[in-house]
């Protein structure tokens, strides 16, 4: 049943991600160019995110157990930290530079010719590298 809904949930998110333009650097990077020729309509996608995912965290709330049978994880904690702050701008500029997500990126290889395998390749060693440098990130200061 677990697999069931990732499938379906993954399947819709693909779609919408298809439908909504998101797959299309330069409809993203549009988005961004807010001083330049800028493309207001991923405002619309993001709300249409925004509004469901905020239904279905005050649903989530009222829940011990998901349709799966699985108990429901605690929520996460609203703390801004440093590890937070870093990882969204980097998440950020890679965004703007390049006008794809981790998401949108494995949905465009299809068409996306060599530029997503060029982004997939150095995505996937960026996630590669990070528990090496998230350990070396949190260790103590020495004492000086």
């Amino acid at each position: 049943m677990r697999n069931l809904f990732a499938f379906l949930a993954g399947g819709l998110f693909g779609a919408g991600l298809f439908v909504s333009g998101m797959t299309d650097t330069h409809k993203v990077q549009g988005w961004l160019d807010i001083f330049g020729d800028w493309d207001p309509t991923l405002a619309f996608v993001m709300g249409g995110a925004i509004l469901p995912m905020a239904i279905a965290w005050r649903v989530a709330e009222k829940r011990r157990y998901a349709l799966t049978g699985d108990a429901m994880p605690p929520a996460p904690e609203p703390k801004l930290g440093r590890n937070l702050v870093v990882g969204s701008v980097l998440f950020g500029m890679g965004w703007g530079l390049v006008g794809l997500c981790p998401g949108p990126a494995i949905a465009s290889l299809s068409y996306g010719g060599m530029e997503g395998l060029v982004f997939l390749g150095a995505m996937v060693a960026g996630m590669s590298a990070m528990p090496g440098l998230r350990t070396w990130l949190d260790r103590p200061a020495a004492a000086q």
